[in-house]
């Protein structure tokens, strides 16, 4: 079995994020770290490998600096990593990333692609299920738990207050909840036998039928009016009541407001 797992190399928040002029972000001056959402399918995967001896590619988009989430999830167990990395490809939107995932992916063989869910510093849940349009294979989202049985996948998929159990024949892409797993450590010897591979980089004559039109800021169709690290709120209404008064002025304001 042969699964590619597409990672990415995200902005931490905690240390505070920073924008370019034309509003898209700064990523070469923030501290980063492996998106939690596809942390998990990076799990998920390495237990398949466990379980049937599957191959784990793993691909990310991003800064030359984004090799270090690959060699991060080769030190968790992946075989192979893949940075695809071009100054062409930069400020793209979710179109023009999975127009390029997609164009690097037509190089690789696979039974299984994982995706995780959405991107912290984007929350669009988007670019998993245009890769599977632009590879015209199926998708199953949101997956919470996944089985393998011969050539399909079974999914639970989180919906609401419960979930659906999806079947699907491979090739297919899955997206992958935080909550699928508690992804595993670093090993010390992982770590070593990561920094010892060669990472493939692959930059835009690597791409399998892709547009120019359909790449970078120039082919992202999403534009950013603007951007801000900061959101501005204001004071806010004070009050000062007995507490009979309080609660009958709190009670208002939510049905106010269509809370309750």
């Amino acid at each position: 079995m042969k699964i590619v797992v597409c990672i990415k190399q995200v902005p931490d928040t905690k240390g505070g994020v920073k924008f370019n002029p034309d509003g898209t972000l700064d990523r070469g001056a923030m501290l980063t770290i492996m998106n939690p959402d596809d942390k998990a399918g990076l799990e998920a995967a390495l237990k398949l490998k466990d379980q049937f001896g599957a191959e784990v590619t793993v691909v990310t988009m991003g800064l030359p600096k984004a090799e270090e989430v690959l060699r991060e999830a080769m030190a968790m167990g992946a075989d192979k990593g893949i940075l695809v990395t071009d100054r062409v490809l930069g400020g793209a939107d979710t179109w023009a990333t999975s127009t390029t995932i997609a164009g690097a992916l037509r190089n690789l063989e696979y039974d299984l692609i994982i995706t995780g869910r959405q991107a912290i510093d984007g929350d669009t849940a988007q670019v998993g299920p245009q890769i599977s349009e632009h590879l015209n294979i199926p998708v199953i989202s949101y997956a919470q738990n996944i089985k393998v049985e011969g050539d399909s996948v079974i999914v639970e998929r989180q919906f609401e207050d419960r979930y659906h159990v999806v079947k699907a024949k491979m090739p297919c892409l899955i997206t992958a909840l935080s909550e699928l797993n508690e992804p595993r450590y670093m090993t010390p010897g992982g770590i070593f036998d990561a920094y010892s591979k060669e990472i493939t980089v692959w930059g835009r004559a690597d791409l399998k039928d892709v547009d120019d039109s359909n790449l970078g800021l120039k082919g992202s169709p999403t534009k950013i009016a603007k951007a801000s690290d900061k959101v501005r709120k204001g004071a806010g209404e004070k009050v000062n009541l007995d507490p009979d008064e309080s609660v009958s002025y709190i009670v208002g304001k939510l049905k106010e407001k269509h809370v309750i």
